[in-house]
């Protein structure tokens, strides 16, 4: 693997990792090289982004590698913050928020199956907005993410526990099929 290659390797650990960051420890053990190596590399990928002018900066805190917006961006990002804050929830993240409330801890995958589409972005919206949190990896193949209701959103609905959600209200056969026949209708 040639320089180039270990700084988009690099770059897209410090992704992955977020705030947490890599240390110059991990970054070696991720390429196999010693300090003096990483660090070099480290700091050419560092050099790269402010001499490309990019969007984002790395930076060291406590021994650890962070990929991080540019402090000079911050009033943009905050403002798209506050945009995002104010919009009403839509009605797929509010369907993913019940089914999750109810049937948790569950994966993307199991709320996809019962909503019979995709839910990533939902899903995403309500882990911005703290009313869902990852609450730890299914057991099994791909060791799936994990999603259950939080603090927040016990707040938000004035709820002491979980136990203080609403019963679901038992359906007649005919009200069962007739809501299977709504979800087909807007499939097709």
């Amino acid at each position: 693997m040639d320089d180039i290659e270990k700084k988009r390797v690099i770059e897209g650990a410090l992704y992955l990792f977020g705030e947490d960051g890599l240390s110059l420890k991990q970054i070696c053990s991720l390429l196999d090289t010693d300090e003096d190596d990483a660090l070099d590399l480290v700091l050419d990928l560092q050099q790269d982004f402010i001499r490309d002018s990019r969007g984002l900066q790395i930076i060291e805190i406590a021994d650890s590698f962070s990929l991080v917006t540019c402090i000079e961006h911050a009033p943009y990002y905050e403002k798209l913050a506050k945009e995002n804050q104010q919009t009403a929830l839509s009605q797929a993240a509010i369907e993913v928020l019940s089914i999750i409330a109810y049937k948790q801890p569950m994966t993307r995958a199991e709320v996809e199956e019962i909503r019979g589409v995709k839910s990533e972005k939902a899903i995403n919206s309500l882990l911005q907005r703290n009313l869902i949190e990852e609450a730890g990896r299914k057991e099994g193949l791909g060791r799936a993410r994990l999603y259950k209701t939080t603090r927040d959103f016990l707040d938000c609905f004035g709820l002491r526990d979980i136990t203080e959600l609403p019963s679901i209200p038992e359906l007649t056969l005919e009200e069962e099929e007739q809501i299977r026949n709504l979800f087909q209708e807007e499939r097709e």
